[in-house]
């Protein structure tokens, strides 16, 4: 028999490659003579670049570039093949600050814009930007400037590419743009809907959690309504309108105005880019799974994506999940043959998420031995 390893991390618990470790010992000590193929698993978020990594041909590229506070640091991105990855969490990420650092209204995307502009520089011309995990609510305006868009106040200066200074923009200028930029392609790996403005945008759902408190959500949404009406006057869109516009504190809204990039599920990016089809041709089964499966997980997450794929080639999808919420039911319309919890049968959250790796281990040889 020949399996598919592809289950996201359960966060807090189990990361991807985890998982798949656990499942091929496991594999191997109820069917010794079958083979098996893992892909690790990524939406843009945490996790991204290893998931691309595990291809034989991908490799690292390293570049000194400027972390949300614009010091300067090793950072990194992925090529595969002709394709250029950049996880936004590498140069712009929250989790290189901080706790007493975390305010975005001092934060900058500025070094997500070098590492594009040094992927340009390289000769890249396909270029992927997974924008999860981000420090920052500037609009983008930094990763921009990096690029060569000039943000200017009234006077005619320079606007510093960070969160507090969007209500200063009065001009953008976009002639200086790097040359670069028309001759590429850029997709997006954004999985949420969320738009530029308003009380389920970019500030409002996402800034307290990179540490904005009440008065500075207030400023950087005062900031950010000003920034759209400036690029619909000068350049003649409606950037608040962009669906995803708001992630990842407004930059999916400044590489579809300013880099013409086409917003794509997370997911569907990973599985093309990894060729996930091809492996399917061969496979009998495929095991994924995620912390919780519930009615989000038909709609554009990991199990829709690898669930569709699995239907196309007529491949039975079996899940480990750390547990079911509301609605799970639905994976089962997108080819979902069989879930197996952690949590149940005697085992609470609290002792499945402590003992995550003894609790799975045990679910995933009661699911290969099921199919002896």
């Amino acid at each position: 028999m020949n399996f598919i390893f592809a289950s996201d991390s359960f966060k807090g618990s189990l990361s991807s490659l985890e998982i798949s470790k656990i499942l091929e010992k496991e594999l191997n000590s109820v069917f010794p003579q079958a083979s098996h193929t893992s892909f690790l698993i990524a939406d843009g978020g945490e996790g991204t670049l290893d998931a691309f990594l595990c291809q034989k041909s991908a490799r690292r590229v390293e570049a000194f570039v400027s972390d949300p506070l614009l010091r300067s640091i090793k950072s990194s991105y992925v090529v595969l093949g002709k394709t250029a990855i950049i996880a936004l969490s590498e140069a712009s990420g929250l989790t290189l600050l901080t706790k007493e650092e975390q305010n975005p209204l001092n934060t900058s995307t500025y070094g997500t814009g070098e590492l594009i502009l040094h992927a340009l520089k390289s000769g890249y011309r396909d270029i992927v930007v997974a924008i999860g995990g981000s420090a920052t609510n500037d609009g983008g305006i930094g990763c921009m400037s990096a690029l060569g868009v000039k943000f200017l106040d009234k006077d005619g200066k320079i606007v510093h590419g960070v969160g507090k200074n969007l209500g200063l923009i009065d001009k953008i200028d976009i002639s200086c743009l790097c040359p670069l930029v028309k001759e590429a392609n850029f997709t997006v790996m954004c999985d949420v809907e969320n738009t530029l403005l308003g009380e389920n945008g970019a500030t409002y759902v996402y800034g307290p959690q990179k540490g904005a408190c009440k008065d500075s959500l207030l400023l950087l949404e005062s900031g950010m309504e000003n920034y759209a009406s400036v690029i619909k006057k000068d350049l003649g869109v409606e950037a608040d309108k962009i669906i995803g516009g708001g992630a990842a504190g407004g930059i999916g809204a400044a590489l579809c105005v300013f880099v013409n990039a086409k917003m794509t599920s997370g997911i569907e990016t990973l599985l093309d880019l990894v060729d996930f089809d091809s492996s399917l041709k061969d496979a009998d089964y495929v095991i994924s799974g995620e912390g919780r499966i519930d009615s989000q997980s038909a709609s554009g997450k990991v199990l829709s994506g690898i669930g569709k794929r699995c239907q196309k080639h007529n491949v039975p999808l079996l899940c480990i999940a750390g547990c079911t919420g509301d609605g799970y039911e639905s994976v089962y319309d997108i080819g979902v043959k069989k879930i197996y919890t952690l949590v149940g049968d005697g085992v609470d959250t609290e002792y499945a998420i402590n003992k995550a790796k003894e609790v799975y281990s045990k679910k995933a040889n009661e699911l290969f031995l099921s199919l002896k």
